[in-house]
């Protein structure tokens, strides 16, 4: 299957057009480096410093934008930073810190199905209370109302980050269910990529916080749920494509820092 003809171009050219502006609107830290810009030069000292700066952009725009791109033709709705039902009930928020302390302690092992129904136990004929939650990255919901809320992180996370990740997932399964108890709803962590290909995700770190069968999609996986089968190989090819056009313009670029 793949992506279609029509939103491969579309998602090349808007790589191309995204990159085309950071340059426009990118000025090179003047930050002294003597060292370094003698070993490496400046050139590379500089595009070094763009690169750092394009992996949040990566993170912040790119993928999410890409994402919704890819969904446009699979689900009913495809949105990004979109903000939760804003609505929970205090036993809810109990609830939800009884199942991370005992996951933290080990006293318990992850498993989102049964959490959910925790919650939702938690949740019926009790009083809501204002909260906020984080914006949800990418907001996707299938022609059947199932919804599926996807936070988008970096490959390598902190170990001390999962728990706020956890947190995140099991508030957003509280607001949506405290909306709307009947709704089918999904929350998870994406990753774009698997920095350790060709070997599998070293996922050891999250074991024990997440139910990676239903609260992880890594690489490939993410991309062909988002995309269809498929989908993962063609972005690539995308990205490589957009990579050939813009190569003599970002050559020219940094060929300004060139130490003579």
């Amino acid at each position: 299957m793949g992506l279609s003809e029509e939103i491969k171009q579309s998602t090349q050219q808007y790589i191309v057009d995204t990159l085309r502006k950071k340059f426009k609107n990118y000025a090179v830290k003047d930050d002294a480096k003597p060292f370094h810009c003698r070993l490496l030069g400046k050139d590379r000292m500089a595009l070094y410093s763009f690169i750092q700066s394009i992996n949040t952009m990566f993170g912040s725009s790119i993928f999410e934008q890409t994402a919704i791109k890819l969904a446009s033709n699979r689900f009913k709705e495809a949105k990004t930073q979109v903000s939760t039902f804003n609505k929970i009930s205090h036993e809810a928020q109990s609830t939800i810190q009884s199942i991370i302390d005992k996951l933290s302690y080990s006293q318990t092992e992850p498993n989102k199905q049964k959490e959910k129904e925790l919650i939702l136990n938690a949740s019926k004929n009790t009083k809501l209370h204002a909260i906020s939650t984080p914006r949800v990255d990418v907001w996707l919901e299938a022609y059947d109302g199932e919804l599926f809320l996807i936070d988008i992180k970096t490959v390598k996370p902190n170990k001390s980050n999962f728990i706020d990740f956890k947190r995140t997932l099991l508030e957003w399964v509280a607001v949506e269910l405290a909306e709307s108890e009947n709704r089918k709803i999904h929350s998870l962590i994406a990753m774009p990529y698997n920095p350790y290909e060709p070997e599998p995700y070293r996922s050891w770190q999250m074991r024990g916080m997440l139910d990676l069968d239903h609260e992880l999609l890594v690489g490939k996986a993410f991309w062909d749920f988002v995309g269809g089968e498929g989908a993962y190989e063609d972005l690539l090819d995308c990205f490589e494509t957009a990579g050939i056009i813009l190569r003599p313009e970002i050559d020219a670029y940094f060929s300004k820092f060139t130490t003579k």
